[in-house]
């Protein structure tokens, strides 16, 4: 990024402010903003669609369907229970699930009920656990009992009045006691645990199914998810995100992907990305609440055979996802065996999407993979590209209805288009602010008003956005600035590579160095091989220094290589 810029060469500079040049580039059906009146709230738009489309089905997981009539009746049992509790507006309650019939109940029951959601990964260590439920004040949690082992572990460092205990197999009738004793028996995913006071989640229903809960006025400025950032670059902050910040990104969604839905009325979005994670929430989870669309439950996307036989078995239409899920089902067996003809379009986001990961999953499905971009802080959908692109375009398109962004030097400058610098954002979408952190929340936040995302990224003329890499990923190679992604990307094109992530280490004479860390699929692959791949594509101050093979990266449970847990580790080794 520019500490300066000349004043001269901002002569376009402002127009990306006051033209907005993407609204040029947007396909003619969709509108350049949303109606921002109809900004209700989430429990609204969940009555309202339980009214429109009660007779479709909301969700499905392990082959067993709940319609969207059943699911008001379950999120209106759990309203109730907790209401019965002592549970008052606001108050914020905790769910640590994966993507298992149980959850849209739960936290619509939650919203219902005038609380607050705290999506809690379930991956998560005691010491993370702890710290995320102190920090948001959660006192009732929904966890599956196959993460009740880390619940005991955390439980002397918490403040709980009730954790209820959820099965993979809950809402699926008869089939579900065969998913629960596969989990619990053949498996092995339950641990041991002990948690005495703990109830079941068939007990709550059963509670609260009795009484029908109670009227909760619900404003669109009320807090409806404390959403934890990943936290990969220090303690885990809580984005507050308000009922209207989240219907905002909805309507967005809606407004850019609607003229694309076709005239059926019975889509069905392959939800493999966690609920718990924003993009899955709103994309999925909150998106087809909204069209009445139904989610084909994934409850463990790492098991990719299992992943291939249950989009064998299931029409579908949409799909979401992110580079590694993209890369894995591409070169899946069995993957082209699956029928990818009533797919209308699917979504990548959450990291960046390698070209040679594109380029494969054209091949294989016929079509493109459209990228987007966000953030937990924003709801999260900022940009996305157009979703009528023939070709995976490399870009994350242009910023959605009613959103602004700017792409701004070190000193908040709006730089011209085709420089780099941080991409700031503001709209509708974007976060109150950060749970109890006002000097953090001030960090984030320009002067005029805009969400620092931290990202690197270029405008071009058109308005189309190109994201560079991470601020905090840069490396810094004798002066000249080196940018992760890049590297990455050259080096995945290399027939015998399966995955890779670049970080910067210290060096006495270039200050850093550039370390490619690579899965790789043939075992013959040499690290002077890569070098000399990396020297025909890339300038020798880019070139890794040193490549190391591993059998795997570290990674977030939605697949997102984690480029700092890795310098973190290979620092300490050091």
């Amino acid at each position: 990024m520019n500490a300066t810029t000349p004043a001269a060469a901002l002569s376009g500079a402002t127009d990306q402010l006051v033209a907005r040049p993407w609204l040029d580039a947007y396909p003619p059906q969709v509108p350049k903003v949303i109606d921002e009146a109809k900004i209700g709230t989430l429990v609204d738009m969940f009555r309202e669609g339980v009214a429109a489309y009660g007779g479709r089905n909301a969700a499905e997981s392990f082959g067993k369907r709940i319609t969207y009539a059943e699911l008001g009746r379950k999120a209106d049992a759990v309203a109730s229970w907790l209401q019965a509790q002592g549970l008052q507006r606001g108050d914020r309650v905790a769910i640590m699930l994966p993507n298992v019939m149980a959850y849209p109940a739960i936290l619509f029951g939650i919203l219902s009920a005038g609380c607050t959601v705290v999506n809690v990964n379930p991956l998560y260590t005691a010491r993370e656990l702890t710290h995320q439920l102190q920090d948001a004040g959660a006192r009732h949690l929904f966890v599956l009992e196959n993460f009740a082992a880390t619940v005991q572990d955390a439980l002397s460092g918490l403040d709980l009045k009730q954790v209820i205990l959820v099965t993979p197999g809950d809402l699926l009738g008869l089939k579900g006691a065969i998913v629960n004793l596969v989990s619990r028996h053949v498996k092995k995913a339950v641990k041991p645990y002990d948690l005495p006071a703990a109830i079941s989640f068939k007990s709550v229903l059963a509670q609260g199914s009795k009484q029908p809960p109670r009227a909760v006025t619900v404003s669109p400025d009320d807090m409806a998810f404390l959403q934890y950032t990943g936290g990969t670059t220090g303690i885990a902050k809580g984005a507050v995100l308000l009922h209207r910040n989240v219907v905002a990104n909805v309507l967005q969604c809606e407004a850019w992907m609607r003229p694309f839905f076709g005239e059926r009325n019975d889509h069905v979005m392959v939800t493999a990305l966690p609920l718990y994670h924003i993009f899955g929430l709103t994309v999925c989870a909150l998106l087809m609440t909204k069209i009445g669309g139904c989610q084909l439950l994934i409850a463990n996307p790492r098991d990719i055979a299992g992943f291939v036989k249950t989009l064998k078995s299931r029409p579908f239409t949409l799909m979401s996802g992110v580079n590694t899920l993209y890369n894995a089902l591409a070169n899946a067996p069995g993957i082209r065996e699956v029928d990818f003809s009533q797919m209308v379009f699917s979504v990548s986001g959450g990291m960046a999407t390698q070209a040679v990961v594109a380029k494969k999953w054209k091949e294989v499905t016929g079509q493109p993979i459209v990228e987007g971009y966000g953030l937990s802080e924003t709801s999260p959908v900022i940009c996305a590209n157009r979703l009528d692109i023939d070709e995976f375009t490399g870009t994350i398109g242009y910023p959605l209805p009613s959103t602004d962004v700017s792409v701004r030097g070190a000193d908040g400058t709006a730089l011209p288009y085709g420089e780099r610098g941080e991409l700031c954002a503001k709209g509708p979408q974007i976060m109150a602010g950060y749970w109890q952190r006002p000097d953090e929340t001030a960090r984030a936040m320009t002067p005029d008003g805009y969400f620092r995302t931290g990202d690197v990224a270029v405008m071009q003329p058109s308005g189309e956005v190109k994201i560079v890499d991470r601020m905090k990923d840069m490396i810094l190679v004798s002066g000249f600035n080196v940018y992760p992604n890049e590297v990455e990307e050259v080096i995945a094109q290399h027939p015998g590579v399966t995955e890779v992530a670049v970080i910067g280490l210290p060096d006495q004479a270039a200050g850093e160095v550039v370390v490619a860390y690579v899965v790789r699929k043939d075992a013959s692959l040499t690290p002077d091989t890569l070098r000399e791949f990396c020297r025909e594509n890339l300038t020798a101050y880019k070139v890794p220094r040193r490549v190391e093979f591993r059998e795997t990266l570290p990674k977030t449970n939605v697949g997102k290589v984690l480029r700092r847990a890795l310098k973190d580790e290979v620092t300490q080794a050091q």
